[in-house]
C-alpha cells in the first residue's frame, strides 16, 4: 500500500471541520495543529465574492528530509508510506522539525516530542479505514486512499483531474495532492 490524500480546493468551503476533527482525534494542544485550512479572500465585488482555500499539513513525502536527518530513526516511513514518529526513540534534537520544508512538524507541548499528521494511523484510520479529517468533510473535498490500487477512489480522482503538489522542485515527492481552483487570476 501507498497511502495518499487529495485536497480538492474547488470543493472546500473552509468550514474547518477537518481541523477540529484532527485536533480532537489526536489531542493536539491549544495553539498547535497537525492540519489547518488557510482561507484567503474574499476576492471580487459583492455579491460575486469568492475565497481560496489551502491545506497545510504533512505532505507524506516519499523522499523524506525529516526521516533522513533523524539520528535515532525515531522519524520513519512505515510499510504503508505513512511518515511517522516513534516517541520512544526520539531524543528531542528537533532536527526533523527543522528539516521539514513544509513546516508541518511541531513540538507537542504535552508530550515534548515532535508531532505531525500521520493520517490518524493509530486511531481513526485503524478503526474506520480513513483519517478523521476525511470522515467529517461535508463536501467530500478530501479523498484518501491507496496509490498502488487502481480500483481505489483516489486513483480515479487523480486520473480525472489536474493536480499540483507543493514544492515539487525539492524532489520530496509529496503524496498530498491538491486540485486547484479553476478560477485563477483571470479578470473578465
Amino acid at each position: 500500500m501507498k497511502y495518499a490524500m487529495v485536497f480538492n480546493s474547488e470543493l472546500c468551503i473552509g468550514c474547518q471541520s477537518c481541523s477540529v476533527a484532527c485536533r480532537s482525534e489526536n489531542e493536539v494542544p491549544e495553539g498547535l495543529y497537525r492540519l489547518k485550512v488557510k482561507i484567503q479572500g474574499p476576492k471580487g465585488i459583492f455579491p460575486n465574492l469568492s475565497f481560496d482555500f489551502e491545506r497545510f499539513s504533512c505532505q507524506m513525502c516519499e523522499n523524506t528530509p525529516c526521516v533522513t536527518v533523524c539520528p535515532t530513526f525515531a522519524s520513519f516511513m512505515d510499510e504503508n508510506g505513512i511518515v511517522d514518529i516513534d516517541a520512544d526513540k526520539c531524543v528531542g534534537c528537533l532536527y526533523c522539525i527543522s528539516a521539514c520544508p513544509y513546516n508541518a512538524r511541531f513540538l507537542n507541548t504535552k508530550t515534548k516530542v515532535p508531532d505531525k499528521c500521520n493520517f490518524c494511523k493509530d486511531t481513526h484510520l485503524k478503526l474506520h479505514g480513513e483519517p478523521a479529517c476525511v470522515s467529517v468533510c461535508p463536501t467530500d473535498a478530501l479523498v484518501f486512499g491507496d496509490l498502488d490500487n487502481p480500483k481505489d477512489a483516489i486513483y480515479d480522482v487523480l486520473s480525472k483531474n489536474n493536480y499540483v503538489r507543493k514544492k515539487e522542485h525539492l524532489g520530496t515527492k509529496p503524496k498530498l495532492f491538491t486540485i486547484p481552483t479553476k478560477k485563477g487570476e483571470i479578470e473578465l
